[in-house]
Order: C-alpha cells, then structure tokens, then sequence
C-alpha cells in the first residue's frame, strides 16, 4: 500500500470545534461506542506563543489585524484571538486591557465608549500610525510564525511518522 498524499491544509474547512470532540460526536452519533474520555492535564494550557514576542509583537499584530476590519472592545478581541487560533492562543484581560492602554497611550489606536455619558465597553480602531506600524510588523513576525509551522511538523513526523 502506498502512502498516501498529503492534503493541502489551505484546502480544507475551518473546524468548528476541535477534531477530537468532532469525531467523538459523530461516532455517538452513527450508534458507535462513545469515545474513551481523554486524560486531563493539571495546571493551565500552555501558551506557544509564550515569553517576549507574544506581549510585544504578537498580540499587537493580532489586534492591529483585528481592528482593521471593525472596531472591537477588549473582550470581543480576547474570544477573537482564541476562535482564531482555536484556542491555542488564550489571552487574559489582565493582558488585553495593558496592551491596548499602551497601544491607545502611543496612538497607534484610538478608544471610544460605546455611550460616552457612562463607562460601558470602549471599542478600539486602528489610527494611520497603527495601520503603518502593523505593516512594519507583518513581514517581521512572519519568520518567527513560519519556525513555529517547522518545528510543530517536525515534532509531529518524529512522533507520529510522516
């Protein structure tokens, strides 16, 4: 038998919930043995994307991204950044809130109150120095995004076989 070809991953449909909870449903669902519970781990999910480039390049990007499309508060950024990266990314507010003071504070955005007479959510747009600063930013984390691709595929075809 020969091995079959790989699939392009730029081809196939976002997932909607992670793989393993997907097939766990549908074999209950075709009348199947429900699927083994998988082993929990102790402590908090580690971050990849961890240490210095996450606070200060990484999580920029991602909110200068974001942003460009609509305005967005704090927390809708926060889920955005999980469902995008299916939670392997997880920021916390105590992070969030920071970034986006600094990121506000050096006009690289700009906060306004959804109703400026009380504190409600604060929705954050991209200014022309942000927009110039996520064009500078592009093409330098995109190396560090490609090592991580390697490395992850790498450890996958040592473990698992190519």
């Amino acid at each position: 038998m020969g091995v079959p070809e790989p699939v392009d991953s730029r081809l196939m449909p976002e997932p909607s919930k992670p793989l393993g909870d997907a097939v766990a449903e549908a074999t209950e669902a075709a009348g199947g043995a429900p699927a083994p519970t998988r082993r929990k781990r102790a402590g908090k999910p580690q971050d990849v994307f961890g240490g210095e480039m996450r606070r200060r390049d990484l999580l920029p990007l991602l909110v200068f991204h974001l942003i460009r499309g609509e305005p967005s508060y704090g927390n809708q950024l926060i889920d955005a950044i999980e469902s995008l990266t299916q939670g392997v990314v997880s920021v916390n507010p105590n992070t969030m809130y920071p970034l986006l003071r600094d990121l506000e504070s050096r006009g690289l955005i700009e906060g306004n109150w959804e109703h400026p007479d009380k504190r409600t959510r604060r929705f954050y747009s991209i200014t022309d120095a942000g927009e110039t600063a996520y064009q500078e930013l592009l093409p330098e984390i995109e190396p560090f995004l490609d090592s991580v691709i390697r490395s992850v595929t790498m450890i996958k075809a040592e473990v698992y076989g190519s």
